[in-house]
C-alpha cells in the first residue's frame, strides 16, 4: 500500500471521527488534571474516623448510604445511595455553593466514559484513534520542517509510545481486561460506619478518596505514595487489591504528579495533532484551484518554463 493510500486512510479515517475524538480528547485533558489536584492531604481534624461517622450518622439516620466519596479539592463529603447533600467539611454542615471543579471533573468522567450514552461510538473512536496512530507511522519517517505539517509530524513521531499508551489501554479497560491477579478472599461486607473505622485502623482518611460497594465487596481508594490504592474492607481487615495497570496507566493514578502531567502532555499533543490535521484539511479543500495552461499549436499561454 503506497502513502497515497495510506494518507487518505489516515486523513478520512479522522475526519469521519473528528466530533467524538474532540470531545473524549478535551474531557481527558480535563481529567488528567485530576490525580494532580485529588491528591492533597486534608486537614486530619477535618477528616477523622469520630468526624466522619458522625456526619455519616447525621446526614444517613436511616442507613441508607452504600457508600461516600470525598474531595480534597472541594473539601468536600459525599454519601451515596442516598438524598443527603454535599457536606462541606470544614463547617461540617450541608455545602451551601456549588463545588465547580468537582462538578466538572464529575461531568467529564461521565462523558468521557460513556459519551453521552453512546458506547459503541466510543470504543469505534477510540479503535479508529488507535488506526490513525498506526497508518500515521506506516507513513513512514517525516521530514521535520517549521511548517504546520512539519510540526504535526513531529509532534506524533516524538510521543507515539506515550499517544499509542492511551488508545489502547482505554481499550483494555471496555474489555474489562485488567491483568490483576487473584482477589484475596472476600469475607464479609461490613456496613459503611463500620468500614469507615475499619479502614482509620490502618490507613490515613485524608487520603481517602471513595468507600463503596461493588459486587457485594465493600472497596476502599486511598492514595498512598503518590498511587491510588484499591482495597477490599471486610470482617476479616482491610486487604490490598491487586493492581488494575490498565485503569492505573490510562488514569494516571501510578504516581500523581509525574504520571498526571504524562496524561496532560499527551491529551494536548492528542488535541494538536486533531487539530492541526483539521487545518491542513481545511486550507487543501478551501484553497483556490489554479486552472492549467491552455496549449494552442504547441505553445502555452503562461509563465515561461
Amino acid at each position: 500500500m503506497n502513502n497515497a493510500t495510506l494518507l487518505k486512510l489516515h486523513r478520512w479515517t479522522s475526519l469521519v471521527f473528528a466530533l467524538p475524538l474532540i470531545v473524549v480528547l478535551l474531557t481527558g485533558l480535563i481529567l488528567s488534571f485530576e490525580p494532580i489536584v485529588q491528591d492533597r492531604a486534608l486537614d486530619p481534624a477535618l477528616v477523622n474516623a469520630d468526624r466522619v461517622t458522625s456526619l455519616i450518622q447525621r446526614f444517613d439516620p436511616d442507613g441508607r448510604a452504600r457508600g461516600l466519596s470525598i474531595s480534597a479539592v472541594g473539601q468536600r463529603l459525599q454519601l451515596q445511595g442516598t438524598p443527603a447533600p454535599a457536606i462541606d467539611l470544614v463547617t461540617g454542615e450541608a455545602a451551601t455553593t456549588s463545588d465547580v471543579v468537582g462538578s466538572v471533573i464529575l461531568w467529564s468522567r461521565r462523558t468521557h466514559e460513556h459519551l453521552f450514552d453512546q458506547e459503541w461510538l466510543l470504543i469505534a473512536s477510540t479503535i479508529a484513534m488507535v488506526a490513525i496512530m498506526i497508518i500515521g507511522t506506516l507513513m513512514g519517517l517525516p521530514r521535520l520542517r517549521n511548517s504546520l505539517a512539519g510540526w504535526h509530524k513531529g509532534m506524533a513521531w516524538f510521543t507515539i509510545p506515550l499517544l499509542l499508551l492511551s488508545p489502547i489501554t482505554a481499550l483494555l479497560m471496555l474489555s474489562g481486561i485488567t491483568f490483576q491477579g487473584a482477589p484475596p478472599p472476600a469475607g464479609k461486607p461490613l456496613q459503611l460506619i463500620e468500614a469507615v473505622r475499619a479502614v482509620a485502623q490502618s490507613h490515613d482518611l485524608t487520603k481517602l478518596t471513595s468507600l463503596r460497594n461493588r459486587g457485594g465487596r465493600v472497596m476502599a481508594r486511598i492514595y498512598e505514595d503518590g498511587e491510588l490504592r484499591a482495597y477490599t474492607v471486610t470482617t476479616d481487615g482491610v486487604a490490598v487489591l491487586p493492581r488494575n495497570w490498565p485503569r492505573l496507566l490510562h488514569e494516571g493514578n501510578w504516581f500523581t504528579l509525574l504520571s498526571g502531567s504524562l496524561n496532560v502532555i499527551t491529551s494536548v499533543v492528542l488535541i494538536g495533532l486533531l487539530g492541526t490535521g483539521l487545518v491542513m484539511w481545511g486550507r487543501r479543500k478551501l484553497r483556490p484551484r489554479t486552472r492549467r495552461p491552455v496549449v494552442e499549436s504547441g505553445t502555452a499561454v503562461g509563465p515561461a518554463a
